[in-house]
């Protein structure tokens, strides 16, 4: 098998693993309400969260990452051999995010893709995810809203990716063209959040449900 058609084949396979929406998926399993039809709508950790099962959100958080961040370490581990590389990786790191907000399993209708994208730079350097993981949490922390921390950290990453390349990691311009996709998609679907914001109106995190 060429190396062109195998990169195609992890492509569809992590855009796959990216639609798996874990946080209608665990709320169902552990007997909560859809995320879809409650708060914000948001089917994510945050969204879940308002549902009042900690134990829910963080499991959501973490399978949302973490299918975000298997596909891209599962071609550092073993693509090598087989041909593929950092196009690949950027490939694949890509499809997963586009899977999480456009999932096939779930009619295309997604979240907003924080914690996937968090997976996906995890996937390319660790050091790249607890930079961007860092500048989310100082803003969580300091204004409690977990839209303005994605923003910042969506906006921050391909700028890490640029200042750390060569240094913390080594830099390529598809993977870099693949952050920068994910962040302008993030932003764009923070959208409405923007607009509650601007308004004051946006939820805090940790606030309640409103069905």
């Amino acid at each position: 098998m060429s190396s062109t058609v195998l990169s195609i084949i992890v492509t569809i396979a992590a855009y796959l693993v990216g639609s798996l929406s874990f946080a209608v998926i665990v709320s169902k399993l552990m007997g909560l309400n859809d995320p879809r039809t409650y708060g914000s709508g948001n089917p994510g950790a945050t969204n879940v969260l308002r549902s009042g099962s900690k134990a829910a959100a963080i499991l959501t958080l973490l399978l949302d990452a973490v299918k975000g961040w298997l596909p891209v370490a599962l071609v550092h581990w073993f693509g090598g051999p087989h041909g593929l590389e950092e196009g690949t990786i950027a490939a694949v790191g890509l499809a997963a995010f586009l899977g999480h907000l456009w999932p096939v399993f779930f009619k295309f209708k997604g979240g907003k893709g924080v914690a996937t994208a968090a997976g996906v730079l995890i996937g390319i350097s660790g050091w790249l995810g607890l930079a961007t993981l860092a500048s989310w949490l100082i803003i969580a922390v300091f204004f409690r809203y977990s839209s303005l921390a994605s923003l910042v950290a969506a906006v921050f990453a391909p700028f890490f990716y640029v200042l750390g390349g060569g240094v913390a990691w080594v830099m390529d311009a598809r993977i870099g063209v693949s952050i920068a996709i994910m962040s302008g998609l993030l932003v764009w679907r923070h959208k409405e959040n923007i607009g509650r914001l601007l308004a004051g109106k946006e939820s805090k995190i940790g606030s309640k449900k409103k069905v």
